[in-house]
């Protein structure tokens, strides 16, 4: 009972963080070519210059079964980092754990 608390608990974290990161990761590959021209106005100094580069912006393209893979292997991943703890979890003892608090 105790390792299905705490793999639940991971898995809602790993869900949870897995969508925040997914929707910001989307905005920013959408956006990064504006963001790159911003900062570059606001210091001063180009990043990509077409003299020294053959490009001189960031491409970005976000596609579906990318977004896709890597989400999975995130959720994948996070639920898989919650195996150990929980089974150690089950296996304390509740007084010693109480004991060295």
């Amino acid at each position: 009972q105790i390792m299905a608390i705490f793999m639940v608990q991971g898995t809602v974290i790993g869900v949870v963080g897995t969508l925040i990161g997914t929707v910001v990761g989307i905005l920013a590959a959408l956006n990064v070519s504006a963001a790159i021209a911003g900062l570059e106005t606001l210091i001063g100094h180009k990043f990509l210059n077409a003299d020294v580069y053959f490009i001189d912006y960031l491409p970005s393209q976000v596609q579906a079964p990318d977004v896709l893979m890597v989400g999975g292997a995130a959720l994948v991943l996070s639920f898989l980092a919650t195996l150990y703890p929980a089974w150690r979890a089950a296996r304390t003892q509740p007084a010693q754990a109480l004991r060295y608090e």
